[in-house]
């Protein structure tokens, strides 16, 4: 029987994921290349200009800010890509069952704890509730049609308000409509609330909610979004 490997399996390469992001974003923008030669060849003459501009003007002077300014591009053209990569998701994962939680737990930073998984579903239709504590309070979030979240809404709600009175509740819609937020917005509105509790009562809160929260291991996550498959690569 041939040995085991105990070496850890390696991850992609940097290049390797510079061209899974590329692919991703390029897909959704199909500007993406021209855009990027743009800014290669942008900061190429800003860097000769310079080269030009400062005394004494020498052939090797103009050279190495040529090459300073392609640097530069290079940079400002991964900026631009993962900016870009970023705008891609939201947009593959508008109005898909789950990206909610997707977006929850992994945009919201350290000041934030939520999960992936829903705090209440309707199996049927797969209106579901995500909930995330920090230090802006606690706010609920609504993802599906609103009328039919009402019921969902009002009972975690109920639960918050009954172990952590006093703290800051907010309640946001996932969505399009009037009074409802763009999934593109929903991290930055979120960690845009001002923060209202320390350290240690969050903790009491998060404590206290997920005391009398019904379990939902048993329930799935609504179908439609694979947040490894949508999640925009990005170089390390």
């Amino acid at each position: 029987m041939a040995a085991r490997s105990s070496a850890p399996e390696k991850g992609p390469g940097f290049f390797s994921q510079i061209r899974t992001l590329y692919t991703f974003t390029q897909k959704e923008f199909r500007w993406l290349p021209y855009l990027l030669i743009g800014i290669l060849l942008l900061g190429t003459a800003v860097g000769v200009g310079i080269g030009f501009l400062i005394p004494p003007v020498a052939v090797w002077s103009v050279i190495l800010w040529g090459v300073t300014g392609l640097m530069l591009g290079v940079l400002a053209s991964m900026m631009t890509m993962t900016r870009l990569s970023t705008r891609a998701m939201y947009k593959k994962i508008d109005g898909m069952p789950g990206a909610t939680g997707h977006v929850l737990s992994t945009s919201l930073g350290r000041k934030w704890q939520a999960s992936e998984m829903p705090v209440g579903i309707n199996p049927k239709t797969q209106e579901a509730v995500y909930r995330a504590i920090g230090r802006g309070g606690v706010v609920i979030v609504g993802e599906g049609a609103r009328g039919r979240l009402t019921r969902l809404v009002n009972d975690e709600r109920s639960k918050v308000q009954r172990v952590a009175s006093g703290v800051p509740l907010t309640v946001l819609y996932v969505g399009h409509g009037e009074g409802e937020t763009p999934i593109s917005k929903l991290a930055p509105t979120i960690k845009a609330l001002p923060t209202k509790i320390d350290r240690a009562t969050m903790a009491a809160v998060i404590k206290r909610v997920e005391s009398v929260s019904q379990s939902l291991t048993s329930l799935p996550i609504p179908k439609g979004i694979d947040p490894t498959k949508v999640r925009a690569p990005r170089p390390r």
